[in-house]
């Protein structure tokens, strides 16, 4: 057009159409994330208000009771003390954290829209984070891993399976669903925290945190359930299972001999070319931390905000083993042999994870595994899949294996609610035949001093997932 005029050029309806449902989207994926954010800032307010409810028990008693409860008093000033240490370190936590989307943006789109905001709703009550179950929800994937190194080995997946549990059963959180779309997980250097922000926390030592960032703004946080609360401390008890010395007989019962198959199966691992392997469920890093350590080059997959942000913190921010304190069984008062077990701090974490000798490469990838590993590049690219309290968590189990079958490499191994029986037949009618099978006996996130053990008898198997030839002559 002449004269310099501007040329309006009217966009196609679909693709219109298509910006405004990403938009949404975003929008609503920011007010899951908020809630969950949330969730964490409410944990002092909501664990005062358990302390108040002790303390009006307690005045309610005759004197004589009283009298022989004395120490009580005092034991709800520990409580408090512990749930400011507690306190602090999860506000040292957020402020870490780099969220992957703009939290300041206007939340106003998620009003009066005819798409359904259910799903997003319901985006924290999608996963048990105690119990280690997941439910499927839709996520993407945006993170980078390095190119997988081609491996002369034979694709490998070691599975640990909830199979049934024995004993008294445990409280159990509603589930939290979350759309996922970041990977805070991979280590990196230490970034220097963000300092400009406002309404400084103190705990009990004077030690300063200010969780009020800009998108820590309390003006943009929401008013969340206590069920989300419930599962902020469910968070603190998994950190002690992944990052805590009190947690090495959980992790030796399942995490070892996945460790141990991986190197039997893997034994000449080149550091020049090392083998990949993946751990869907990953939760709070420390298993594919692990097997990086091993020599392969590891990626977590999580889709849980309540885990990556914590992961993320220990895996990038912790600067020596045992730096942090935390008070992990303070908001249980049954099955304690006494208040000194129930108030003890346990340190975390127990090795510093940036000196932990990781193969170049580990990661920790935010999103859905159906939906991220379902993309086309992914097809082949893992030399082993492992899980670990995962294989069982899907809506739909055979979806889970036909992916895992997908992206293993031809000659690989494997490690709705079907039985154990069922989740084989499955399993070798997608190409895989099993190589070794035994039962664990474990617990997942219990107190070791606690008088309640709740335990699990856990499937393991390692599974070999035959070559695209085999598999054709195999067939009728």
């Amino acid at each position: 057009m002449s004269g310099g005029g501007v040329i309006d050029v009217k966009l196609p309806e679909e693709d219109e159409e298509r910006r405004r449902q990403r938009k949404l989207e975003e929008a609503l994926e920011v007010k899951s994330l908020r809630r969950i954010i949330s969730a964490y800032l409410n944990y002092p307010e909501a664990a005062e208000e358990d302390v108040k409810r002790y303390e009006q028990s307690f005045r309610k008693l005759p004197p004589s009771h009283k009298a022989l409860l004395s120490h009580y008093p005092l034991k709800f000033k520990k409580l408090r003390r512990c749930i400011s240490m507690n306190s602090y370190f999860i506000f040292a936590m957020l402020q870490a954290f780099d969220p992957p989307l703009d939290m300041s943006q206007d939340m106003d789109i998620c009003e009066d829209s005819h798409v359904s905001h259910t799903h997003y709703d319901n985006q924290s009550d999608g996963r048990n984070v105690c119990s280690g179950h997941s439910t499927s929800s839709s996520g993407r994937m945006c993170c980078s891993k390095g190119d997988h190194a081609d491996c002369n080995e034979q694709s490998k997946v070691v599975e640990t399976a909830k199979e049934m549990t024995t004993n008294e059963e445990e409280e159990t959180e509603g589930p939290i669903e979350y759309k996922t779309a970041s990977c805070p997980g991979k280590l990196e250097n230490r970034e220097e925290t963000n300092q400009s922000c406002s309404n400084d926390f103190t705990d009990s030592n004077g030690n300063a945190s200010s969780p009020a960032c800009d998108w820590l703004d309390p003006s943009i946080q929401l008013n969340v359930p206590l069920a989300d609360v419930d599962k902020v401390r469910c968070i603190i008890r998994n950190i002690v299972r992944d990052w805590a010395a009190e947690g090495k007989t959980e992790r030796d019962q399942c995490y070892k001999p996945i460790l141990e198959e991986l190197d039997a199966l893997f034994p000449n691992r080149s550091k020049e070319s090392p083998p990949a392997c993946l751990v869907p469920g990953a939760g709070l890093g420390r298993l594919a931390l692990e097997i990086s350590h091993l020599g392969f080059i590891s990626q977590g997959n999580e889709f849980s905000y309540y885990m990556m942000i914590c992961s993320s913190f220990i895996l990038n921010h912790t600067e020596t083993a045992g730096e942090w304190n935390i008070y992990p069984w303070i908001h249980s008062n049954c099955n304690s042999l006494s208040d000194s077990d129930q108030l003890r701090p346990v340190s975390i974490p127990d090795i510093h994870p940036a000196s932990a000798g990781i193969t170049e490469g580990f990661s920790m990838c935010g999103g859905d595994f159906v939906e991220v590993y379902s993309d086309p590049s992914q097809v082949g690219a893992w030399d082993a899949v492992v899980t670990c309290f995962f294989i069982d968590t899907a809506h739909n189990i055979v979806e889970y294996i036909e992916i895992i079958s997908r992206i293993l490499k031809d000659g690989g191994e494997m490690s709705i609610e079907l039985s154990l029986e069922d989740v084989k037949r499955v399993a070798l009618h997608y190409g895989f035949e099993f190589e070794k099978e035994k039962t664990i006996e474990t617990t997942y996130t219990t107190n070791p001093r606690s008088m309640m053990q709740n335990r699990y008898f856990t499937a393991f198997w390692t599974m070999r997932k035959k070559s695209v030839t085999i598999v054709e002559q195999a067939a009728p």
